[in-house]
């Protein structure tokens, strides 16, 4: 977040005509909870998948719990991890090796319907998006856990990151992107930020009213670029005071979805303090966001190794 930016302030009453979400104080849901944490410490102590060392998370699967887990994987490109091997949903982007496949196995669901997809909104968790059906209508009363990767859409961050490298082209010193989202002396970025919160409010409530059971997972994204701010034209060519304003967009991001989630009765899970060292700067073998499409990964997102990173990041938080 920029220095002169504030944390988006919560809306009161926001989305009053959805169901408030339960307290989690029910102990259905605590029992539920219980037998989850012990599965994913269990899964963790064995190594399944580590922030520090990136290690698959698929291989001491943990042993099942006495509570079942039946577990729905929600959320965008980042979630579904477009271009890793192998793609199990072309049109969706969809890999089996992305965090919430990783997850499933480590933990030892019951049942795993991942329903991710890239390009998703908000507003596709409740309506079609193309030939995909509304990603919320894959809860169930039964289902115990859910984990949601949302909001980079809503803010438009593909056509941000667009702008950018144009404007880097044309003036590669200063901060020329920043400049044309600041005209006036207000940031849009932040405005668009601001205005999903309540969106992402409405989605929280909706899952617990429709799976009141669920442990609820927000995951955050993941280091873009490096966090000490620094540049790297010869991979991304944006200008060098942009490499620093886009970080701050998408730390402010994070410390929304943060806020949503310990509003609204969900857990949210950090995954860009341990993906720090591992930006689109780094070289190949390092990195854990692609700056092109490759054979790892479409650009601009994680790969296979960020996805295990992530999937350590939410079994770590299920212990939580």
């Amino acid at each position: 977040m920029s220095p002169s930016s504030q944390p988006p302030t919560l809306p009161e009453g926001a989305r009053a005509s959805r169901a408030a979400a339960p307290s989690s104080s029910g102990a259905p849901r605590r029992a539920v909870r219980a037998g989850i944490a012990a599965t994913a410490a269990v899964a963790v102590l064995a190594g399944t998948a580590t922030a520090a060392s990136a290690r698959p998370a698929t291989k001491h699967p943990a042993k099942r719990p006495a509570e079942e887990v039946r577990y729905v994987a929600l959320g965008d490109s980042f979630s579904s991890g477009p271009g890793i091997p192998e793609q199990s949903d072309s049109i969706c982007g969809r890999s089996s090796n992305n965090y919430p496949a990783l997850v499933a196995r480590a933990v030892g669901v019951t049942s795993f319907t991942d329903v991710t997809c890239a390009g998703a909104d908000t507003s596709h968790m409740t309506n079609r998006q193309g030939s995909a059906p509304p990603q919320l209508d894959a809860l169930r009363p039964d289902t115990t856990l859910v984990t949601l990767g949302i909001g980079g859409n809503d803010l438009d961050l593909t056509g941000v990151l667009t702008r950018c490298v144009l404007l880097g082209y044309v003036a590669p010193h200063g901060s020329p992107c920043k400049q044309s989202f600041t005209l006036l002396g207000r940031d849009e970025v932040d405005s668009r930020i601001n205005a999903t919160a309540p969106e992402i409010e409405a989605v929280l409530k909706e899952i617990h009213a429709r799976s009141p059971q669920a442990k609820v997972l927000l995951v955050g994204y993941p280091v873009l670029f490096p966090d000490d701010g620094t540049a790297c034209r010869e991979t991304v060519s944006l200008a060098t005071g942009d490499f620093p304003w886009i970080r701050d967009k998408e730390k402010y991001l994070n410390t929304m979805l943060a806020q949503q989630a310990n509003v609204y009765d969900a857990t949210y899970v950090d995954a860009y303090g341990p993906s720090i060292g591992h930006d689109v700067c780094k070289p190949a073998g390092v990195r854990w966001i692609e700056p092109e499409d490759t054979a790892e990964a479409a650009g601009f997102h994680p790969n296979a190794a960020g996805h295990r990173s992530m999937a350590g990041a939410v079994l770590a938080s299920l212990t939580r």
